[in-house]
């Protein structure tokens, strides 16, 4: 099972949400925070600038601000709404490496 058309949802997702909320856009604005996502048998990248996801791809950076660890069967339920975020971060189920302020950036994809 493969979790990246979900990803790439959710990133879709995303932008129509900052164009659509201007406060979240100035929020973000000057921002620029390297992201890893390591799934297990997944592993992606990206680079959060300017209140757009950049860079999309498969692999990890050497160095990143923030990342997000779990399994391929959580980011599945999280994404269909089968398990909520809270508690998915409550069971372990996934985990953020990062310092709050950029983790509390994050939590604006969900």
């Amino acid at each position: 099972m493969t979790v990246r058309p979900q990803l790439e949802d959710t990133i879709a997702k995303f932008h129509k949400k900052v164009e659509k909320d201007a406060e979240l856009k100035k929020e973000l604005q000057g921002v620029t925070k390297k992201v890893n996502i390591n799934l297990c048998t997944e592993t992606y990248c990206f680079t959060l600038k300017d209140a757009k996801v950049e860079g999309f791809t498969e692999g990890l950076y050497d160095t990143s601000d923030i990342v997000i660890e779990s399994d391929c069967q959580t980011v599945a339920d999280l994404y269909s709404g089968k398990m909520k975020v809270m508690k998915a971060w409550a069971l372990r189920k996934i985990r953020l490496k990062g310092s709050l302020e950029d983790v509390m950036k994050l939590r604006k994809f969900f």
